[in-house]
């Protein structure tokens, strides 16, 4: 930013220094820059998905829990505002594909008929391109992928956040309208909801419901003998939610698959039918939709 540099004015005070503005050397006032409006998307409910840290499995989350309300009847978009880190389209095997401008619009990418993408992932020259944006780039961003994309009428829009506390949450809260809330994904151990516990606390400084806690990678199938392998404890998520009086999600186990799934551009949930982790996404799913549909 220029610094202004008063100019000695006929008219000015002996006085006047670089603070005055009562003269024609004085600095110009600058206008106090509001929030844009909310965005007018025509969607019934939208979701924020996010973290208080990285490696919890959000973003698989996010992807399958979308893929199931796309399954059982909903329209869903889902928009990816993890810009220094997008994997929604690698996950949904769409990473090559690029949108479409029509009329003003981008058009998202369509999986099925009833589900939609938006990532920045799609906007970039590959996928090692960083994008090095500070907050104010960011919100021009959402409000951008919200208002000039072609979501068409949704039931759902499901966001998936970066983690942590930062400029995404804050923007898509403000601009978007219908928030019903969030979903805040954990995994069992001390130190990943220790940070959970923020993410709440977070969304309730913010005026957002806070939908409930999924605890992912919540045990492990064995393959073998299909005994449940507890890698990084479990029940920490549950005895969160309890703690802070919200709803407590349900619990999704660590599942090597749902991991080759996601390399493979497949969802888990889509191609898994009534296996013990299928079961599991499908009854989270069907919780969230309750509580958020009742």
């Amino acid at each position: 930013m220029t610094q202004h540099t008063p100019t000695k004015d006929t008219n000015c005070d002996e006085n006047c220094n670089e603070n005055c503005s009562s003269c024609s050397s004085g600095p110009t006032p600058q206008p106090q820059m509001g929030l844009p409006p909310r965005s007018k998307i025509d969607v019934k409910h939208v979701i924020l998905v996010l973290s208080g840290k990285g490696g919890v499995g959000k973003s698989t989350v996010s992807v399958n829990l979308a893929s199931a309300l796309s399954a059982h009847g909903r329209t869903v978009g889902l928009l990816d505002l993890d810009f220094h880190g997008p994997n929604i389209p690698k996950m949904l095997g769409i990473e090559g594909q690029k949108p479409v401008v029509l009329a003003k619009h981008i058009e998202p990418v369509h999986v099925t008929g009833t589900l939609s993408v938006m990532s920045m992932a799609f906007l970039l020259k590959d996928t090692s391109t960083p994008v090095v944006w500070r907050g104010p780039m960011k919100m021009i961003a959402i409000q951008q992928f919200l208002d000039e994309v072609n979501w068409g009428t949704l039931d759902y829009l499901v966001v998936d956040l970066p983690p942590g506390t930062g400029d995404e949450a804050l923007s898509i809260a403000q601009l978007a309208p219908n928030v019903k809330g969030a979903v805040i994904v954990t995994t069992p151990q001390d130190v990943a909801v220790l940070d959970a516990v923020k993410s709440v606390k977070f969304i309730e400084k913010l005026e957002i419901p806070v939908i409930g806690i999924i605890e992912n990678m919540s045990g492990m199938i064995c393959p073998h003998c299909g005994d449940t392998i507890d890698l990084f404890g479990r029940g920490g998520g549950k005895k969160a939610a309890e703690d802070l009086g919200v709803p407590y999600l349900g619990a999704i186990p660590l599942d090597p698959e749902m991991v080759k799934a996601g390399d493979e551009g497949r969802p888990y949930v889509l191609r898994h039918a009534d296996t013990p982790t299928w079961k599991a996404v499908d009854a989270v799913m069907e919780k969230l939709v309750k509580l958020v549909e009742s």
